[in-house]
Order: C-alpha cells, then structure tokens, then sequence
C-alpha cells in the first residue's frame, strides 16, 4: 500500500485531496495546525489515516514531519498543500512578511526535509500545490505571487539536483487557478473554482506523475496570454480588486 503524506490537510484542496487517497486505499498522514480538524478526517477514515499536528513555520516541523513518516512505516509521497495569502494594495510589511514566513521559509523547509528524506531511502516523489500567480507579479498580491514563483523556480532546481546526483525522486508542480477556499475569502477573485473538482485533478496529476499541470483550461489559457503580454502593458492590467 502506497503512503503519502499532505502537508496542509486541514481544509480546501489539502483536505479534499487527502479524502481522495484515502478513499483509494493510501496509507495517508495528515498534517497541519489544526487538530481538531484532522481528527474529523481521521475519524472518518481510521484505518488508513494518520495525523500530526505540523507548524510549517516552526522549527520543529521536520521532527514532527519525521514523526508522521514513523507511523505510516515510511512516505513514498509529499506533497505540499501549506499556505497563505491574501490581496495587499496597502503593503502592510506585516502581511506581507507573514507570507513569506510560510510560503518561503516554511515551504523550503519541508521540501528539503521530503528531499533528504527520498534520497537517503531509494527515492520519491514531491508535489507542491502552487499557483497560476507565480507566472506573473499581481499588483494586488505582491508577496503571494512571488513566493509563488519561488515555490516554482525551486522545484526545477530540486529536479536538476536529483538529476546530477542521480536521485530517484519525482516532482509535481500543481499550479491552480482561484479556488473557492478560506485563502481567497477576502478578495475579488475571477473564475473561481471548486475546491472538490480542483482535488480530483490534482489527485490524477499525482497518481500520473505529471511534472507540471496547470487547473483548469480557462488558466491555461489565461495564463498562455499573461506571458505573452509584455511589461509595459501588464502593468496597467487589473487582475482584481
């Protein structure tokens, strides 16, 4: 029985996507801030659910990481749910330092935990849940589209590296469009999708070791126009508000 392990199991497409593996028969952990949370998911499925409450942004996160691969008996997947953001037009430095706090500092130090992890131990595979933002600065999201676009740039550098060291390990980055979750509540978000269907998708790309997908084809569309727009014009484009 495969095992994997989601970091950000607590709600939206983290939680859907933990109850499509464990409906398929994974052995799942689930990790995130929130216990009582898991503990309903983990209740609904006891025989295959393992939890541990994980700060991402905490520096015991790899030791309670470690501690959730130890239940399961080993992790021949990660993937990485954990994050925050929100619209910022004001720049409030501390909204914008509390981003990055998780989404760069706490996304680094569970991909190279989940990194270390596979290559002392025959390989893996890593997803991340991205985002469409991370191909292009959103004015109205400063630190959010930039962590996003790191989240990206280090994925592909993790893969050379595995490459040149001859490490077994897969990657997958997911890059969704808006999901209607408690990330985008407080915001004017176009084409905003359903957290169940964009789990599905990601579930397949997963299962399919897809390197790199895109959800769903009204962003891959979007997106296709967004790079080819220049800097001159893109920078007058409103994208929300």
């Amino acid at each position: 029985m495969k095992r994997i392990i989601i970091a950000g199991a607590t709600s939206g497409i983290g939680m859907e996507t933990a109850k499509l593996f464990l409906q398929n028969n994974y052995l799942v952990g689930i990790a995130g801030r929130r216990k009582e949370k898991l503990e309903i998911l983990q209740h609904e499925f006891p025989e295959n659910c393992f939890l541990e409450v994980i700060d991402v942004t905490s520096e015991t996160a790899t030791d309670n990481l470690q501690n959730l691969i130890d239940q399961l008996g080993g992790m021949d997947i990660f993937l990485l749910s954990s994050g925050i953001g929100c619209q910022n037009m004001t720049l409030n430095p501390d909204v914008e330092l509390a981003i990055a706090t998780t989404n760069v500092a706490g996304f680094m130090r569970m991909t190279i935990a989940a990194f270390n992890y596979f290559s002392k131990n025959g390989g893996g595979h890593i997803a991340i849940i991205s985002s469409i933002a991370g191909t292009k600065g959103l004015g109205v999201a400063p630190a959010y589209s930039a962590s996003k676009r790191l989240q990206n740039t280090y994925i592909d550098a993790l893969e050379q590296q595995a490459q040149l060291r001859k490490l077994n390990i897969r990657f997958t980055d997911i890059r969704p469009g808006f999901v209607a979750t408690d990330l985008l509540k407080n915001g004017n978000y176009p084409l905003l999708m359903q957290a169940p269907k964009v789990a599905k998708t990601i579930f397949r790309a997963i299962t399919r070791k897809k390197r790199r997908i895109t959800i769903d084809w009204r962003y891959k569309i979007l997106v296709f126009f967004w790079k080819m727009l220049p800097d001159c014009l893109w920078k007058y484009l409103p994208v929300s508000a």
